[in-house]
């Protein structure tokens, strides 16, 4: 129901673009890896279960918010359809598994509908560390016959699964390893953490050149994981979109720099905290230009949010998306909102309107049911996104959330529906 101002403090957990990746690290080494700030999402328990089926124990601590992976000495080496199709994430298990094991066999994945997202850069770049890879039957099989070997690897475009796949690979191969245009997100940067608490050695962390000097072995090891951004990003909108005031914590305002100015210019006032920042907005907001880029540039992640929040501003914005064609897909369900967006390729025209009228949606990945839920909370009357599992998947406690802070929000079946 529309209408409330979101006021109070909320908490984010660890990052999921983080989390999954680290789980999949775990990989790399016999024994027990714990790990904390682990979120309670639908994708910790997809990626729980697939290191599962791959013969390592998984426990989660609730209580703690942490994961404990004892990974067996020979963990299995396949990755069933089922569990990857659910789960985009999973393909980050074909680097650690073909290093240690000698073989991966991972089902082409899954996961959120934004786009074509190929894996070339991933096959090439392990080729060029002398693995050999083909497509079968829907899986993609990576074998190796000696240990891998330690190559420059120059990939088109900063790819953040491909930089991880060959960072996990490369860093038991043998020799050094140079991974150029390689990606610089705050996630590459947390596995990079774990992997030389494990034990790697990894130069150039946080710039587009990584060099890893691989080793005979890594160790288990206990990791914090970095908080996520993306679900602080989306508070943050929230807060401007509902002219309301939230501290948000446990976050990190550096990794939102370009995403919290544009609030600013938006109207926004942001104060950055020792553990995280607060923001309020007093009057509609103005509509801001968005041009998504990879990292440090502004998160395609955060696109729909900002689609949502220019779609009740002052004045109208160009929102560039670079990075995946599909996210349009989201402003189809805005439309039915009310929300006046066109598109012309990656470009998406916004004007903003004095309100929106509430409808029914459908969220098509994480961040589209992120941005219908924020729309949903400025429309006038009811608002029912469907496929809310997708929001599951990448927002802890998002209902629980909401409704403490002051929104009017139900999560109901369908058959309450008919």
């Amino acid at each position: 129901m529309g209408g409330a101002r979101l006021t109070g403090e909320v908490r984010v957990t660890g990052a999921k673009n983080s989390v999954l990746k680290l789980m999949a690290a775990s990989l790399l080494a016999e024994g027990t890896t714990v790990l904390h700030e682990v979120p309670d999402i639908l994708d910790v328990e997809y990626m729980s279960e697939l290191l599962r089926r791959l013969g390592c124990e998984v426990v989660r601590d609730g209580a703690t918010r942490s994961v404990a992976i004892a990974v067996p000495e020979v963990p299995s080496h396949k990755a069933d359809y089922d569990l990857v199709r659910k789960l985009r994430a999973s393909i980050n298990v074909l680097g650690p598994l073909l290093a240690r094991c000698g073989q991966a066999d991972v089902a082409l994945p899954g996961g959120d509908n934004i786009g074509s997202r190929g894996l070339d850069m991933h096959v090439a770049g392990l080729e060029r560390l002398g693995a050999t890879v083909r497509s079968e039957h829907g899986f993609l099989i990576a074998t190796r016959d000696d240990r891998l070997h330690g190559a420059t690897v120059w990939l088109d475009f900063p790819s953040v699964g491909a930089t991880e796949n060959l960072l996990m690979a490369g860093v038991l191969a043998k020799g050094t390893t140079v991974i150029d245009n390689a990606a610089r997100e705050p996630e590459i940067v947390d596995i990079c953490s774990m992997l030389i608490a494990m034990g790697a050695q990894i130069d150039g962390v946080g710039t587009s050149t990584l060099e890893i000097e691989g080793v005979e072995s890594l160790s288990p090891a206990e990791h914090t994981t970095v908080p996520d951004r993306l679900v602080a990003g989306t508070w943050a909108v929230a807060a401007t979109m509902t002219r309301g005031d939230l501290t948000v914590r446990n976050a990190r305002p550096d990794h939102l720099e370009i995403a919290l100015d544009k609030l600013v210019s938006a109207g926004a006032l942001v104060d950055e905290l020792d553990d995280g920042f607060r923001v309020r907005c007093h009057d509609r907001p103005r509509a801001v230009d968005v041009v998504t880029l990879p990292y440090p540039g502004f998160p395609t992640d955060l696109q729909p949010q900002f689609i949502a929040l220019n779609s009740i501003a002052r004045g109208a914005a160009m929102v560039t998306e670079n990075l995946f064609e599909a996210r349009f897909r989201f402003v189809n369900e805005m439309v039915r909102l009310g929300a006046d967006v066109r598109t012309d390729g990656h470009h998406a025209m916004v004007r903003g309107k004095e309100s929106l009228s509430g409808a029914p949606v459908e969220a098509a990945d994480i961040r589209a049911g992120a941005g219908l839920v924020l729309a949903g909370l400025v429309a006038e009357g009811v608002t029912t996104v469907y496929e809310p599992h997708h929001v599951d998947r990448g927002y802890e406690g998002f209902i629980d959330d909401l409704v403490r802070l002051g929104a009017d929000v139900s999560r109901i079946s369908v058959n309450q529906l008919s």
